[in-house]
């Protein structure tokens, strides 16, 4: 799979979920959004997508990839969510980054829960903040 044709695919997930308007933004210049959309409760998800060709087997997505994610996810474009989504792994250090800075990262296991599982994304990750607006109030 081609590393758009990835970033396709979890835009795809996030309209499943019920995301409106979810869009592929990625490529040069991206400032770490492949993904943007809105969950049913409000929250703006801003997705860096890191597609391995190797899988598990190529290199796991490290601390300075994430460190990147979190100096733009948020202020950039405003995101409530901010995830890192790979088709491999996530080494130890940048999961202790992800927990201290609030990002959520998704590997390949959980990229398996989340495709074949029929939940949405937020009902998978910990953590994940409140809706922006109360159920009763959309």
């Amino acid at each position: 799979m081609h590393h758009s044709a990835f970033e396709d695919a979890v835009r795809d997930l996030l309209a499943r979920d019920g995301s409106l308007d979810a869009l592929r933004c990625g490529g040069r210049g991206d400032l770490g959004a492949d993904v943007k959309g809105h969950d049913p409760f409000g929250r703006l998800w801003v997705i860096q997508c890191k597609h391995r060709r190797k899988g598990l087997d190529g290199a796991a997505v490290g601390t300075p990839e994430l460190q990147t994610l979190n100096g733009t996810g948020r202020p950039v474009p405003g995101g409530d969510v901010v995830v890192m989504v790979t088709n491999g792994r996530i080494s130890g250090p940048a999961r202790d980054f992800a927990r201290q800075q609030r990002l959520h990262v998704v590997d390949r296991r959980v990229l398996e829960q989340w495709a074949l599982g029929g939940r949405p994304l937020w009902q998978i990750l910990p953590a994940v903040p409140p809706p922006r607006t109360p159920p009763q109030l959309r």
